[in-house]
């Protein structure tokens, strides 16, 4: 309910905001089953996009467990599904918590296997959670503004779905399974690109 809740509010926000959105290929999404979604992180915002434009299935996210040490955030994090993880130093609880929701409850899963921001090298937790919870992977890319101001201009926001990836056939996520499943993605996330706006590139943000 608080997870249903808080993705209004967030839609609403992005309407007034910027108002400009598009949501592509939203057919591919699987309707019966769980699933991880994942995308290239391009911007903190993409996350709220990507939930806005999934919707009505409902996910739980992985949060840099910082965020938690605010008892407010913590709160709103932890009813919209979110759960810590250390980035620095992640335990089992990073893989076994994830696995016992796409197991267990209705939930998704959204997650960004670059891990951050400008980074384009996958990483292999994705994988391995996705091969123990048997469960697909859906491939998306957020194409728009990446800052503020460009968003406050109501600059075209595009989502798009690619079709779920089974890694089923994989027998193992030894390095070869990984390297496989990060030819998959990322060639999922060029076609995906492409189909969206050929014309659309990432530029990462000079500090």
């Amino acid at each position: 309910m608080f997870f249903t809740f808080m993705r209004g509010l967030v839609r609403v926000i992005l309407f007034v905001v910027n108002g400009n959105a598009r949501y592509q290929n939203r057919q591919a999404l699987p309707q019966d089953e769980n699933y991880i979604l994942v995308a290239p992180h391009r911007t903190w915002w993409d996350p709220l996009y990507l939930a806005v434009a999934a919707r009505p299935k409902k996910f739980a996210f992985m949060a840099k467990k910082e965020l938690f040490k605010n008892p407010v955030l913590s709160f709103i994090l932890r009813h919209a599904n979110a759960f810590p993880v250390d980035r620095e130093n992640p335990g089992p609880s990073a893989i076994k918590t994830p696995i016992k929701i796409l197991k267990n409850t209705d939930l998704s899963l959204i997650m960004f296997p670059s891990g951050t921001r400008h980074s384009t090298d996958l990483k292999g937790g994705m994988a391995l959670i996705a091969k123990m919870a048997k469960v697909r992977v859906v491939p998306c890319v957020y194409q728009g503004p990446l800052t503020l101001k460009e968003l406050f201009k109501r600059k075209r926001v595009i989502v798009r779905f690619g079709e779920p990836i089974d890694i089923s056939d994989i027998p193992k996520m030894n390095d070869a399974g990984m390297l496989e499943v990060e030819r998959r993605i990322q060639t999922a996330f060029t076609a995906i690109d492409q189909a969206a706006n050929p014309d659309f590139v990432y530029k990462i943000e000079e500090k």
